[in-house]
């Protein structure tokens, strides 16, 4: 693990399963079918689906494959939530959150890229990646049981948020 990583560990404890469990039935039951939030669900979803599927692939070419499908769901979603939902987020108040999750966003993607050039097949491969995860499922929690929680109560323009969230990460996703 590089000095970064040990750092962002440090700073970033890990939140136990049944704690983002629990933030996920909260903020899915404040969502409404089809809304920004709902859709920010299931992005989240997919986001843990793909990092499954990196840490079940038994092949390097595997993983690597695996590990550029969950970039394109990861960096279609934050790009959404990076131009749409952040700035929202500061429009209602909360710049320090909207600041914090775009420090931590730009962290996963600088991970991300330190990723590609580790060897698929190496146990170093594993622990970056593990060690990715951690970091975003925890950016997920805060989103998830605090930051979208009150973006979806304090926002105008819920309807132009969902709008312009799908077209973002369409955009990049599509």
């Amino acid at each position: 693990m590089s000095v970064i990583d040990k750092v962002l560990a440090a700073v970033t404890p890990p939140v136990s399963e049944e704690k983002r469990a629990e933030a996920t039935a909260k903020a899915r039951a404040v969502a409404r079918k089809g809304d920004w939030l709902w859709m920010v669900l299931d992005h989240h979803e997919a986001i843990r689906t793909a990092f499954d599927a990196c840490k079940t692939a038994q092949a390097a070419s595997d993983r690597t494959a695996a590990m550029k499908e969950l970039a394109v769901v990861l960096n279609g979603h934050s790009l959404a939530e990076e131009v749409v939902l952040y700035p929202a987020l500061a429009q209602a108040g909360e710049k320090m959150q909207a600041g914090h999750a775009y420090a931590e966003q730009t962290t996963a993607k600088m991970q991300m890229a330190e990723l590609e050039n580790i060897a698929a097949s190496t146990p170093d491969w594993t622990d970056k990646l593990e060690h990715i995860e951690g970091a975003v499922l925890t950016h997920m929690y805060e989103e998830e049981s605090g930051w979208f929680l009150t973006l979806h109560k304090k926002a105008e323009h819920q309807a132009r948020l969902t709008e312009r969230y799908k077209e973002e990460f369409d955009r990049y996703c599509g």
